[in-house]
């Protein structure tokens, strides 16, 4: 068996674990994005004194990304409802986003076709829903994950 249906069956395996267990999957992806994050900050806090002497400017950077970094790398570990409200905060950008360029579609004389335009406005207002149900509750964000690595699994295992 090649690599990609091996990766493919291992996608389906996880998106059937997020699926059935959502709590548990959201928790275990904060904690590894959150550990991901806390070495990015400490590689990021060490790089900024080893360049101190020669860049000042860039150490100073270095430094705040690295704070920064840990900072959210502890959110994300401690705190596991901040991952569901960063999903869904973003979601919410994007929809408000897509809203206000399928508003503009709809109302302007621009290129785009008003049915590229509504497409985009029920996107947007899709994208909204999603954020309320993320931040409501992060198992859906698991699920639809979960959701996603099974799609992209069969699409690999199908892929010759």
């Amino acid at each position: 068996m090649d690599l990609e249906k091996t990766v493919s069956i291992i996608f389906m395996i996880l998106g059937v674990i997020f699926i059935i267990s959502p709590m548990f999957s959201a928790q275990l992806v904060s904690i590894i994005v959150g550990l991901s994050l806390l070495f990015f900050g400490i590689v990021s806090i060490v790089n900024a004194f080893s360049a101190y002497n020669m860049m000042t400017h860039i150490s100073m950077v270095y430094l705040l990304v690295g704070f920064l970094a840990v900072i959210f790398a502890i959110l994300f570990i401690f705190f596991i409802d901040i991952f569901s409200f960063l999903i869904g905060f973003s979601f919410y950008i994007i929809g408000f986003i897509m809203i206000a360029f399928g508003v503009i579609g709809l109302i302007s004389e621009s290129r785009l076709s008003k049915s590229s335009s509504l497409i985009i406005l029920l996107v947007g207002i899709i994208s909204i829903l999603l954020a309320m149900f993320a931040i409501a509750k992060p198992e859906y964000v698991a699920m639809l994950i979960g959701l996603c690595l099974i799609i992209e699994g069969i699409k690999l295992y199908l892929d010759d």
